[in-house]
This record gives C-alpha cells, structure tokens and sequence, in this order.
C-alpha cells in the first residue's frame, strides 16, 4: 500500500473489518478463479501486495502449501499478522517507494490497492520485475470514473442523494492521490511493462446486500471528512443511512477490472 497518512480509507478504523469483509464477499469468487486460471499450486513462491485482509492470504497459503511460500506486504499489517502462519511471511512494505521483497515470485497479486497509490507507476515496475521468467502478475483494481454512481437507477430523491454523497467520495478520493480511471488502463499498462499474453475482464455488482454493508461501512468511515470538506452535512449523511439501512436501494460499486500476464 501507501502511506496511511495519504490513504483515505485508513486499515486501522472500525468500519475496515466491514469493507475487507464485503470485498471478500463480493471479489474473492473473482480473484480466485483467475488464480485458479493461472496455474496456482503446490510449491509456488507468491507475493501479495497490499494484503490489508487475509482471505486471499490463507487462500493462497492453502493451495501452495507447505513447500511454498506466500509473502504478505502492506504498509499496515495488523490484520493480516494475527492471522498469518506458515507459509505466510508477513512484512511492513510500501510498494510504491521500496524495494519488491524478493524476487523470482511465481505469482504476484494486488487487490484494490494501486489505485490508491500516488507512485503506482514504480508500484507496477516493482511488481513485474520481482517475477521470475514465466511468472504471472495479476492486478485487479476498481474504475470509479468508469461506472461512477452507486445508484445507476437515480429515480428519486433518495438516489440522487446518495449519488451527491458518491460524488463527494470520488472528490476525496482524487485529492488523495488515487487515479479514478485506473483500472481501465491496465491491460495497456501490462503490456507497456512487457507482460505477454494480456488479457482482462470485470465485475461489476449490483443490488446485492453485500453492496449495501459497503455503502454503509464506507460512508461511515469517511463522514468525517465529507463534512469537514463541505460535501455533506451531518444530516445528509443520517438520511443516507437510513435510506441504505432500509433495504429499498439498488446500490452498485465501481466495476473491479482484472488484468493478468506473464513475464517473458
């Protein structure tokens, strides 16, 4: 990851164990049929990048195995250490201004993660060159500017508010360093870092409860700083609640776009 204090959704707060709880639910289906895909096994070394959670991390310790090895990095570790065992290795990284933690990975894989970092152009080099030859990177990551309300249905007041509170969550985010169009550039980044055999796809979830307790979770977590920046007032935000809180709403999420390729 970056560093936290640049980082909009701070891995320390309460309302995190609610959002990696909704990505599990929401994206693990996704990113393990493309690990699956890759040829994940016994015996491989991987690296997991921006491993804040930890139900990619055990699932990558179960299918390597005890003749792998699954190194675990972020710049906030505190989730995934309590739960980390062998073959996990977990270390304090920044993946945007360091060194990879290794090299000769069979697999790299980020999450989520370089959206949110400001030097994600050195994040990706460092993740392509820490593979070894024949080595697969897959980086799936969300693309707000691309699909960017969370009611694409805006037929009433309450959908246009929670579309204004969406907007401002955007706004916050740009002005954390974080590229709103980032996923869509993937698969032409890979390439451009000398991946071979590229290819991509999304996901794009919508009116499942799963989306409502990250809404919820999300917008609890940054209420602070909506109202601090005068995107929302306090009472927007309780009337926003309550309206997700209902049940009634179909809320979306920004498409998760994953892209994958290997290293000559």
């Amino acid at each position: 990851m970056t560093r936290s204090d640049e980082y909009l959704l701070d891995n320390r707060q309460e309302e995190a164990g609610e959002r990696f709880d909704a990505f599990t639910a929401l994206f693990d289906p996704t990113t393990f049929r493309h690990l699956e895909a890759l040829g994940i096994g016994p015996g491989l070394r991987c690296w997991e990048v921006g491993a804040g959670g930890t139900s990619v991390v055990s699932w990558l310790a179960e299918k390597v195995g005890p003749t792998g090895k699954v190194v675990a990095t972020d710049i906030d570790v505190s989730r995934v250490a309590a739960a980390a065992r062998p073959p996990v290795e977990v270390r304090v990284h920044d993946v945007g201004a360091e060194e990879p933690p290794g090299e000769g990975f069979d697999l790299v894989h980020a999450r989520l993660v370089l959206v949110h970092v400001r030097n994600r152009e050195r994040a990706l080099r460092s993740m392509v060159s820490a593979l070894r030859p024949g080595g697969r990177l897959l980086v799936e990551d969300a693309d707000p500017a691309l699909q960017p309300l969370v009611c694409p249905d805006e037929y009433g007041p309450e959908q246009e508010l929670a579309n204004r509170l969406r907007h401002g969550f955007r706004k916050l985010l740009a002005d954390h360093g974080a590229d709103l169009s980032y996923g869509r550039k993937l698969p032409r980044l890979l390439r451009e870092a000398g991946l071979r055999d590229v290819r991509a796809d999304a996901r794009f979830p919508l009116a499942s409860p799963v989306c409502t307790a990250l809404e919820s979770a999300t917008v609890r977590q940054i209420r602070g700083q909506l109202v601090a920046a005068g995107l929302a007032t306090d009472e927007d935000i309780d009337r926003h609640l309550s309206n997700v809180a209902s049940g009634t709403m179909d809320l979306a999420t920004a498409p998760m776009i994953s892209a994958w390729g290997r290293k000559e």
